[in-house]
């Protein structure tokens, strides 16, 4: 038969207490030994007794007696720790400094927030009367540019209208040109011919006007 489950508890005779540290003491070490000899591993095993007594192993990959090997290992573990404690200091120093610029954040967006209503008149409960004149002049100084911008696009719409009222005026000069010639005879054979009653401008004959068969008839009686 199978031993049966041990109950891990502490032994109260002192007596067992002692067998049993030695035995599981010697078979832990050995297992320690063992794992740095089939894996390649450092190890190092640090036992106290309950009377104080110390008991350690450590291992390592190269011939150097235990007291070295257990010096080097527990100084790669000091550094190895000392480099996790600045690591998750460095994490919780930039944490507290995103939740700083966190809250600075909102405290600006409420700010603006306040702001805005402030300047379409709401809100003014609260507002001292110093308060009020820097928002008044808040106020005005943005009228006045707007004001300005209103005036620099109206400046510019009609220069646009003056140019294109010149351009107009060119071409009503060019075809009032072109009647007198029509009507002075120069064209009048191709205008009877063709019957044209609107043309454009820079072509060899008569634009923007209707004659009638009527009036050139008439014309050519006179």
């Amino acid at each position: 038969m199978g031993r049966g489950k041990i109950e891990i508890k502490r032994i109260e005779n002192s007596v067992h207490r002692q067998v049993t540290f030695c035995k599981r003491r010697g078979g832990l070490m050995k297992k320690a030994y063992e794992l740095s000899v089939l894996c390649d591993a450092e190890v190092a095993l640090i036992v106290f007794s309950g009377r104080g007594k110390l008991y350690e192993l450590g291992t390592t990959n190269s011939n150097s007696n235990r007291n070295r090997s257990m010096r080097s290992i527990l100084e790669r573990y000091q550094k190895c720790s000392q480099t996790a404690k600045h690591m998750s200091f460095s994490n919780s120093t930039s944490d507290e400094k995103r939740k700083q610029e966190i809250n600075l954040l909102k405290q600006q967006i409420d700010q603006l927030k306040l702001t805005n209503r402030y300047l379409t008149g709401e809100g003014l409960g609260s507002v001292t009367f110093e308060e009020l004149n820097q928002l008044e002049s808040r106020l005005q100084r943005g009228i006045n540019q707007v004001r300005a911008k209103k005036h620099e696009l109206m400046l510019h719409e009609i220069r646009a209208l003056q140019t294109k009222e010149h351009t107009l005026r060119m071409n009503n000069m060019m075809l009032q040109d072109r009647l007198e010639e029509c009507t002075n005879g120069k064209r009048l054979p191709s205008l009877l011919t063709h019957g044209y009653t609107a043309l454009l401008p820079n072509e060899h004959v008569p634009c923007g006007y209707d004659l009638s068969n009527q009036s050139l008839s008439s014309n050519v009686e006179m």
